[in-house]
């Protein structure tokens, strides 16, 4: 079985309230037995769709009357844009234990045991250049390489020499995680991070060691802002959402 299968297997069931598709987040609120949930994914784009022949979201306007099992299964669309709400569906409703959570970012993980180890990051993050000085070497690999990244298809030479492997969760939404995943050497420590990251054990089973992700704190005002193009920073800086982690 795989992992977007095992994930559409854990959902609860819930009935769909809004989506709404932002600049750069894509948010699902969705009500369910444990109260009003809200799930984020990154907005991503499929590279050279003809919007005019295939629409990036073919029920456009008609989201909101999918069933909850419906819209988390976009997961496994080829449009990148669908996928992302498959996403945020699955976020907005997947079981949660609060036991296995601590207050932790991602950066302030890969800080501790990133230091003075080899180090990939898959997506250029905020922190990068924090990290840089605490590791022996650090490869950022980027689809859109800023100064110091690295290509992502220089991934197949980078990922096998790295001790930690910091991986984005938007390669779950362009379907590159599975190639990705397979590149690590066995005893490389794997995190996945990012808004889009699923907080499910189901990530364990498929390579995955720390998932660090995000939990909605106030989904009425997530869901207002994303569809008022509100950023993620923004979205920290209101209180409306806490970053998370988990351990294998």
């Amino acid at each position: 079985m795989n992992l977007n299968e095992e994930l559409l297997q854990t959902i609860l069931p819930g009935k769909i309230l809004a989506v709404q598709v932002g600049l750069s987040r894509t948010a699902v609120l969705a009500e369910t037995e444990d109260g009003i949930r809200c799930g984020l994914a990154a907005t991503v784009s499929t590279p050279k769709l003809d919007h005019h022949r295939q629409p990036a979201v073919s029920k456009a306007g008609h989201l909101h009357e999918m069933s909850s099992q419906e819209l988390a299964g976009l997961i496994d669309s080829p449009s990148f844009t669908e996928a992302a709400i498959g996403y945020a569906a699955v976020n907005a409703l997947l079981p949660r234990d609060w036991s296995q959570w601590t207050e932790l970012k991602a950066e302030d993980h890969l800080f501790e045991h990133g230091a003075g180890k080899n180090v990939a990051i898959v997506g250029h993050f905020p922190f990068v250049d924090q990290l840089r000085p605490l590791v022996k070497n650090l490869w950022v690999l980027e689809l859109e390489p800023k100064d110091g990244d690295l290509p992502a298809d220089a991934a197949p030479e980078i990922i096998p020499q790295a001790e930690i492997v910091a991986i984005t969760a938007m390669t779950l939404i362009n379907k590159t995680f599975d190639d990705l995943i397979k590149l690590r050497k066995p005893n490389a420590e794997v995190t996945l991070l990012g808004p889009s990251t699923p907080l499910s054990p189901v990530l364990y089973r498929h390579g995955v060691d720390v998932i660090s992700g995000t939990i909605v704190t106030d989904p009425q005002a997530v869901i207002t802002g994303i569809g008022q193009g509100i950023s993620f920073r923004q979205l920290r800086q209101g209180g409306f959402v806490r970053l998370v982690t988990m351990k294998k």
